[in-house]
């Protein structure tokens, strides 16, 4: 064997050293997010507290809030009622004269296709006034194509839409994952995945003629950073980080 075909062999070789490198850390890195996830077996709240009806003034009248999402919704990340976003939307639309009926249909690891089959029926049959849509993590990290997570989202915009008289809110999807449990080049890989969800979800907003809030942009660098707004695993927020989200909503809400 000469030199070049020893030369060739040594290339080969260190190429395939380097390959199975670099694939053993980019399973180890996708493993530790969901590792970490799973370590802090974070819980939503207490589903005595998703139905709540917020009563600041002596009235039988008001109207009828409707939050349908996921864990982001659920409360995933903090321990008590008063600290889960749409607990936190319905005091400040409540205001100090309001009486708001919370119905809250979020639960954790729901994709789009599952807020379709289990969770809008019955969210429609409370006739609500108020309607906040905030769904798309899973579908993403469940890898759901961007087709299908279109088809699901427009089913379900089309059916708000023509089956109530709600005021429409559309949230895109926040970018969650610190930089601690989400290692390189996780967070750029999400992160371009939830600006091609997001796109989606603001052409229908467009199409179905419904009110679109961008959370992403005003909380991308901040969540891209470990920090208090985060619950102990690091994807969650805290419930910090849940008020940052409900005062940014509650301003294009109001």
């Amino acid at each position: 064997m000469n030199i070049r075909h020893i030369n060739r062999a040594k290339f080969i070789l260190s190429l395939i050293i380097f390959c199975a490198i670099i694939g053993f850390y980019l399973n180890r890195s996708y493993a530790h997010i969901y590792d970490t996830i799973g370590a802090a077996n974070l819980r939503p709240v207490n589903s005595a507290g998703q139905h709540l009806i917020i009563n600041n003034m002596a009235t039988t009248t008001g109207s009828t809030y409707v939050a349908l999402g996921d864990s982001l919704s659920a409360g995933v990340g903090t321990d008590r009622t008063e600290e889960y976003l749409p607990y936190l939307l319905v005091k400040k639309l409540a205001g100090d004269d309001k009486r708001i009926v919370l119905r809250n249909y979020s639960v954790p690891g729901f994709k789009t296709a599952d807020l379709l089959g289990e969770l809008l029926s019955p969210a429609i049959d409370t006739k609500p006034d108020i309607v906040t849509v905030l769904i798309g993590v899973n579908d993403i990290h469940n890898k759901i194509s961007a087709a299908d997570f279109r088809k699901n989202y427009e089913e379900i915009l089309s059916r708000l839409t023509r089956e109530t008289t709600a005021k429409i809110y559309v949230i895109n999807i926040p970018f969650i994952g610190a930089d601690k449990m989400m290692l390189p080049p996780y967070q750029f890989y999400f992160d371009s995945q939830t600006k091609e969800f997001n796109t989606i979800i603001k052409e229908l907003a467009v199409k179905y003629s419904v009110s679109y809030i961008d959370l992403y942009t005003p909380t991308v660098a901040l969540f891209k950073k470990s920090g208090s707004h985060y619950s102990a695993d690091l994807f969650h927020p805290s419930a910090a980080g849940y008020k940052i989200w409900a005062d940014i909503i509650y301003a294009y809400i109001n």
